[in-house]
């Protein structure tokens, strides 16, 4: 059968899309890499626009925007106003901050985690509410809830909220969405922050559940001992509760903000390694983004590294740091963390992971529309 979907991509217009972002794009991509015969009939919903160009035509798909701005929609949406899909079998939420479908239309929802409830120190108060009344919603509204790893799906089902096992569907992302290196763009980035020669480098929205203070207190301590002072490189937008003692005014830390497509899988590949060590993750695309680039790499225990990384716990500094030392200096390690890595991401494509969304787009259509 060709399903028809209505996908819901707000995240695509915000100024920090992060992660979710990451995931929608590479959905996208994911979808417009099968064959023609295998794509849904889609179109994309979101708010009223703020930037121009509009960044949801690019995709090449029909746009249906609202005319409230996207902050006033979606807590529309959470009131069960404005539904949406008519006349699509599915509506698919890239988040949580999901629409009351059309009657007629199933709802699939991806729940990216439950770190809300396990680390409530690290989300603002209003935030922690309005993520357990939209995981309250979930359970209540989707057909199906897609989630990116098995750690996910079990924080979901022992969430008390009243969702089953046969709702959730485990679909791994995708590692393959960077692009091919823009090696000259990434050289500018570089010269301009004063870096011409090697650094480690970490990647992630600047918040606390990133860690990234306890990263560089690992990378003072690693630092006297690398063979120069290698800089740490830190990539990413601000997103909130960044540390008063801010560890840019640290010495050898670089922060570079936001970058993306050629310039970062460039940065990346530069690197000597990447570290990325955060508290609590759903899936952890920096891991893979950066050995697809064929670097070492130092995470904590996050879903999407498949042991394929040096693992060190998030809150030992003393092992994040040597962990830094291992993955830039020790040439026999860093050769089997490469080797390990790219075999880990060979089998992680955007568009496997568009197929697996297909499967359970139509399994919902089918079932939605069976007489009761």
């Amino acid at each position: 059968m060709t399903v028809s979907v209505s996908l819901a991509v707000e995240q695509l217009r915000r100024r920090v899309p992060g992660g979710i972002g990451t995931y929608a794009r590479g959905l996208l991509q994911g979808l417009s890499e099968l064959s023609p015969d295998e794509r849904p009939r889609l179109n994309l919903v979101a708010g009223r626009a703020r930037q121009r160009p509009d960044p949801l035509v690019a995709y090449g798909y029909p746009v249906v925007t609202s005319l409230l701005p996207g902050p006033v929609m979606t807590r529309a949406w959470d009131r069960g106003l404005l539904r949406v899909g008519r006349g699509y079998d599915v509506v698919h939420s890239v988040s949580m901050a999901a629409p009351l479908p059309a009657a007629g239309t199933a709802l699939v929802v991806v729940v990216h985690d439950v770190a809300w409830r396990s680390m409530p120190e690290a989300f603002p108060e209003r935030g922690r509410r309005w993520h357990e009344a939209a995981l309250r919603r979930t359970a209540a509204r989707a057909s199906a809830i897609i989630v990116p790893s098995e750690a996910t799906a079990a924080a979901v089902l022992g969430s008390g909220v009243g969702i089953t096992e046969s709702k959730i569907t485990v679909v791994p992302e995708g590692a393959d969405h960077l692009g091919a290196p823009d090696a000259p763009g990434a050289k500018a980035i570089l010269r301009g922050l004063g870096i011409d020669g090697p650094y480690l480098l970490t990647v992630s929205t600047l918040e606390p559940r990133k860690n990234l203070d306890r990263l560089v207190e690992a990378y003072a301590i690693a630092r006297p001992r690398l063979p120069e002072p290698w800089p740490l490189l830190v990539v990413g937008p601000s997103g909130w509760g960044v540390s008063s003692s801010n560890p840019s005014s640290l010495e050898g830390v670089v922060f570079a903000g936001a970058v993306a497509g050629g310039a970062l899988a460039a940065i990346y590949s530069g690197a000597r390694c990447c570290a990325y060590v955060p508290l609590l993750e759903g899936f952890g695309l920096p891991v893979v983004e950066a050995m697809a680039a064929g670097i070492p790499v130092v995470s904590s225990c996050v879903p999407s590294s498949g042991g394929a990384s040096l693992e060190v716990e998030a809150t030992d500094t003393a092992a994040i740091a040597e962990g830094l030392l291992v993955a830039a200096c020790d040439e026999a390690a860093r050769a089997a963390l490469v080797e390990s890595g790219r075999t880990r991401v060979a089998s992680l494509r955007w568009v496997d992971t568009a197929r697996a969304h297909m499967a359970v787009w139509e399994s919902v259509a089918a079932s939605h529309k069976a007489p009761r």
